[in-house]
């Protein structure tokens, strides 16, 4: 059987040895309700607690600051809506940005519909975001600012800190919300330091189960519910948690190796991975030269996307043209670069872990060229 090579991590990770035992162990043994007032649910609480910790350590905050949700997207809806309606007296103007996840476009969407005025500041060709954008696109009457820390699609890493600082010199009254999913344990993200108010997160992307995500909110600052239940969670996402979920989050955190280790480490395979795609005709790279490590988006030659994945797969090589939740649709980051449509339609996206090899990467690149060689733009 030909060995699997997975480079789609940013879409999912393989769950870890020790995240797949601690949720069968929540499961089977720690299976009391972290609510009920008896030792099995004290001890499901404990669990519980300790998750939160770890993700706390994460992004330098305190575990009462962690609220856990049910994924990236959750976390996304519960921070911007939240925060929307929580200081709408205070103005209706929202800042983000064109290329954020979707589950960050829809909400602003369903913003606009209640009234609110979203500006999407748009990306330069090469897929970064000058800080000079948000000076211009951030006033005092904005109350929100939501931008993600590294872009799904290109890698892009987005100016987080100095946004921060444009918020306190236009004196807006806005809270800052980052779509941190692809970032948490892969760059640092000290919350506090960058100026965060709100950050989301998620547990598949770095080797825990799906389903189970968090959301980091500042000490002092206010949001409002848009769902209500038991009190769990300290009301702002009521409902039983998924405990096996969170519990097998919180080990997963705990494996991931210092950020700043696992970059280094990532960083010689991408090199490796563009040395290699330099060298083949007709291959050009998409993301920033200054890109996160963990994320490279090529474009191959005049084979369409969804050819060349097929191709690959056919070879037990896993790549993506895109982000997951955009199946078959063109990608709406790339068109916000205003990249031309051939270059959009043949988008590939090869995304990294600390597990891949260098030997992945030449039979990724080997399978890339045979691929080009024999596939026709159809």
């Amino acid at each position: 059987m030909m060995q699997e090579i997975y480079l789609d991590n940013s879409a999912t990770t393989r769950v870890s040895k020790a995240a797949a035992e601690k949720a069968l162990y929540m499961m089977t043994r720690c299976y009391g309700n972290p609510s009920s007032l008896h030792s099995l649910g004290f001890a499901a609480e404990k669990e519980m607690s300790a998750a939160r910790a770890a993700i706390a350590e994460r992004l330098s905050a305190q575990p009462n600051e962690i609220y856990f949700t049910s994924g990236g997207t959750e976390s996304d809806n519960i921070a911007i809506l939240g925060a929307a309606h929580a200081k709408k007296r205070a103005g209706r103007r929202i800042v983000t940005t064109a290329i954020e996840h979707p589950a960050v476009l829809r909400t602003m969407e369903q913003l606009e519909k209640e009234g609110f005025a979203v500006e999407y500041v748009a990306p330069e060709m090469d897929g970064n975001i000058p800080v000079e954008k948000f000076e211009q696109a951030i006033d005092a009457n904005t109350i929100l600012v939501s931008v993600m820390a590294v872009n799904n699609e290109t890698g892009a890493v987005l100016p987080l800190r100095e946004i921060a600082g444009v918020i306190r010199r236009k004196k807006a009254p806005a809270l800052f919300h980052t779509d941190a999913v692809q970032a948490f344990c892969k760059q640092p993200l000290a919350m506090k330091r960058l100026g965060l108010d709100l950050v989301t997160v998620s547990g598949h992307k770095v080797h825990a189960p799906k389903g189970v995500g968090a959301l980091a909110v500042r000490n002092g600052v206010h949001i409002l519910p848009h769902s209500y239940g038991g009190g769990q969670e300290k009301n702002l996402r009521p409902g039983t948690e998924g405990v096996p979920q969170i519990c097998a989050f919180g080990a997963a955190v705990c494996e991931m190796p210092p950020e700043r280790e696992a970059e280094a480490a990532v960083r010689a395979v991408r090199d490796h991975l563009l040395e290699r795609l330099e060298a083949l005709d007709g291959v050009v790279i998409n993301s920033p030269a200054d890109a996160s490590p963990y994320i490279v988006n090529l474009s191959a030659g005049r084979v369409r996307a969804e050819t060349m994945l097929h191709f690959l797969a056919s070879r037990n090589i896993f790549v993506s043209s895109g982000s997951a939740c955009g199946k078959a649709k063109p990608s709406h980051v790339l068109e916000a670069m205003r990249l031309p449509q051939a270059r959009i339609e043949t988008a590939l996206r090869v995304s990294l872990c600390a597990e891949n090899t260098k030997e992945e990467i030449d039979a990724f690149a080997d399978a890339l060229q045979a691929g080009l060689q024999t596939l026709s733009h159809t």
